[in-house]
């Protein structure tokens, strides 16, 4: 995403309903410039092409083609925000790296809550700076605590705090029962050196096992979080559930 002040993105439903909602959402957020709206898949791609867009806010269900296959012919496709009356396609949305998946009838409160994973990922090259610069510093579990840099500190972490971490590209956001923060380090990393009360669930999110609270083939609960599971982690992650039980 660009690292300007403003955010350029466009919406596409065809429902005209719920087009003016997240279009009025979207001038309610002053940093949100909207270049335009359309209600199907050729008319956003006509945007795509002769704008510079940083986020899209994209339904799923539409005639001729799903937008998550839409997503999937972009060759640099921006940020996606899926919108959709349908559960079932959350876990696919999230294979596409969606930054969120909003469940119509969208709330403000709700539409809020993927504004800030947004504008999280929108970090300028000062804003960056806030965050750790040091993503090749190694980390190792000591007593049961990784430390990690955070506003230019060493944070311990206590693994029994911690619920999950989910990748946000090059950052990571890592959130336990007492609060969550920002890093930069890839979630490869702390993938190779948690033990095995860790697993990972989806290429973004790796979760304490002690934490869960009930799982599907498609969803785990962990306190107030639902987080997805992905189609290529779900055999092993049943497996490895199981075992539990």
């Amino acid at each position: 995403m660009q690292n300007n002040k403003q955010i350029q993105c466009i919406a596409v439903d065809d429902e005209p309903p719920a087009l003016q909602l997240i279009e009025k959402y979207i001038q309610s957020i002053t940093v949100f410039n909207l270049k335009g709206t359309c209600s199907n898949a050729v008319d956003a791609l006509a945007l795509l092409q002769n704008n510079t867009i940083d986020l899209l806010f994209l339904d799923i269900q539409m005639p001729h083609i799903l937008g998550t296959d839409f997503m999937r012919t972009l060759t640099n496709p921006p940020k996606v925000i899926f919108t959709t009356a349908f559960r079932k396609f959350a876990v696919e949305g999230f294979d596409l790296d969606a930054v969120d998946y909003l469940l119509k009838p969208i709330s403000f409160q709700r539409f809020l809550k993927a504004v800030n994973k947004v504008m999280k990922l929108n970090l300028s090259a000062n804003e960056k700076n806030i965050f750790n610069t040091t993503s090749e510093k190694e980390i190792e579990i000591e007593n049961n605590s990784i430390y990690l840099r955070v506003d230019r500190k060493n944070i311990k972490v206590n693994l029994a705090d911690l619920l999950f971490i989910e990748s946000l590209k090059n950052y990571i956001k890592v959130v336990t029962k007492d609060k969550t923060f920002v890093t930069k380090y890839p979630i490869s990393t702390l993938e190779e050196i948690l033990p095995s009360s860790f697993i990972r669930i989806h290429r973004s999110f790796i979760i304490a096992k002690n934490k869960i609270e009930s799982f599907t083939s498609e969803f785990i609960q962990i306190g107030k979080y639902e987080l997805p599971v992905s189609r290529s982690y779900r055999h092993e992650v049943e497996k490895n559930l199981k075992k539990e039980i």
